[in-house]
């Protein structure tokens, strides 16, 4: 649904929109596609998962060079010595005969009492798990690259207004060397306004590595764009606007993810409950030995038993049953019961932290809200107050000293206004981050919505 709403790329050398840089990190960036291969293997197990309902068919064939010699009694299962089939010579010895062997098995439970249908639910679980990740992963992701993109917007403003400090000394400064020049201002002022000047030109490179830094954080998300050809349009970002808040946090992503991970707790306990009882399989067996060794201890010729000459088939019903895996399953189960638990527990857990972050979203909103009220006006008088000032420098009723912090409260004005409505998207982006979805933030910020 996010990235229905994002839109088509958008064309090299224009202004980068939020939506399209955050559907390129989306769709481009590594850990985005590490989850998208995790959805894929998931449902390549579902896949494997239902094979277990096809009959298993089994094939052999073998040849060897042996001796001949038997004996009477039983051996048990090992995997060491080699079986031999016939009756115990009278003497061993070392004469030695072709054998062969080739054989077909076929086998099939017709019934499991629900054991497949359990293990393909725990595949398809794990599938739709795998996808919650990914969908939990691109919105972290949406969420980074957004306030990424805020943050590189608000370093550009603050480096507006401190080149506007610079930009107006620097036209200020000429007047007061010409006052100090004609000898009615004393020359402690040019040096003083120099100062200034020097100080303001710091906060311009200042200003300039953070926008540096805030497009390379930026440029990260985005493949192959650098972060000095970073062109953003900020649509309605320096807007004030209002909000609603309606979402419910139930619906966020990473409760989704942990909502998952319990249904797979309990598909893996239907599958846990399915394995006591006893597997039924329906065979169908075909065989066929040969051996250069006849039933009166004699041998056949140098080539006999190098094909079979002797078949059997057969058709039957097998049950079999592990009698000690009761208490085994007994402690999966509790195992498991306690995996349940504990992520209806980290549910809860989540959801008292999204109900919290989304309040603490909602109070910021209102108090950047209030700023963003207050900050037109402190910024004009700020602006009206260095005028002042700076005309009664020029009439010599003030010193250098009043045009200076006149200056300084006006940098401060400027930019707490250029910020404040930026706070309020910031505020509007973790709220929409607290309730899990990013769709109505892009609308708004390119749209027309109020």
């Amino acid at each position: 649904m996010l990235l229905l709403a994002l839109g088509a790329p958008g064309v090299s050398g224009q202004e980068l929109k939020l939506a399209e840089a955050v559907r390129q990190a989306m769709e481009l960036y590594p850990s985005i596609r590490v989850n998208e291969e995790q959805v894929r293997a998931a449902a390549a197990g579902v896949r494997q998962a239902r094979l277990a309902y096809l009959p298993k068919a089994d094939a052999i064939a073998q040849v060897n060079r042996a001796t001949r010699n038997n004996v009477y009694g039983m051996l048990l299962q090992q995997q060491v010595i080699s079986p031999i089939s016939g009756p115990p010579l009278a003497a061993n010895a070392g004469t030695n005969v072709w054998g062969t062997a080739t054989g077909f098995l076929v086998s099939w439970e017709p019934f499991d009492f629900g054991l497949r249908r359990a293990n393909t639910s725990v595949s398809e679980v794990t599938r739709e798990r795998a996808a919650a990740s990914l969908e939990r992963t691109r919105f972290e992701m949406a969420a980074l690259v957004a306030d990424a993109f805020l943050t590189v917007i608000a370093a550009e403003e603050s480096l507006v207004a401190a080149q506007g400090v610079v930009d107006r000394i620097g036209k200020l400064l000429p007047a007061v060397g010409a006052l100090v020049d004609s000898g009615l201002r004393p020359g402690l002022d040019r040096s003083r306004l120099e100062a200034e000047q020097a100080q303001a030109a710091s906060g311009v490179a200042q200003a300039e590595a953070a926008v540096v830094m805030a497009r390379a954080s930026l440029a990260q998300f985005l493949a192959g764009t650098p972060p000095g050809g970073l062109r953003l349009q900020r649509g309605r970002l320096l807007e004030a606007v209002s909000v609603e808040s309606g979402a419910a946090v139930k619906t966020h992503p990473a409760m989704m993810e942990l909502q998952l991970a319990q249904k797979e707790s309990l598909a893996r306990m239907r599958v846990i409950e399915r394995s006591f009882y006893p597997r039924f399989n329906a065979q169908a067996t075909l065989y066929a030995r040969g051996t250069g060794a006849n039933a009166d201890f004699t041998t056949g010729g140098a080539w006999s038993g190098l094909g079979p000459n002797i078949y059997n088939w057969g058709l039957g019903f097998t049950m079999t049953y592990s009698l000690m895996d009761l208490p085994g399953l007994r402690i999966r189960k509790e195992i498991e019961a306690a995996r349940g638990r504990a992520e209806q527990s980290r549910q809860e857990q989540l959801r008292r932290e999204l109900e919290a972050q989304k309040n603490r979203a909602l109070a910021q909103f209102e108090a950047a809200k209030r700023v963003s009220g207050n900050t037109p006006t402190q910024w004009k008088a700020a602006g009206e107050a260095r005028a002042q000032a700076e005309a009664r420098y020029r009439a010599g009723l003030s010193s250098i000293s009043e045009v200076a912090d006149a200056e300084r409260s006006l940098l401060q004005a400027e930019v707490d206004d250029r910020l404040a409505r930026l706070g309020i998207w910031r505020a509007r982006l973790a709220v929409a981050v607290a309730e899990g979805d990013l769709t109505d933030f892009l609308a708004r910020v390119e749209g027309p919505i109020p």
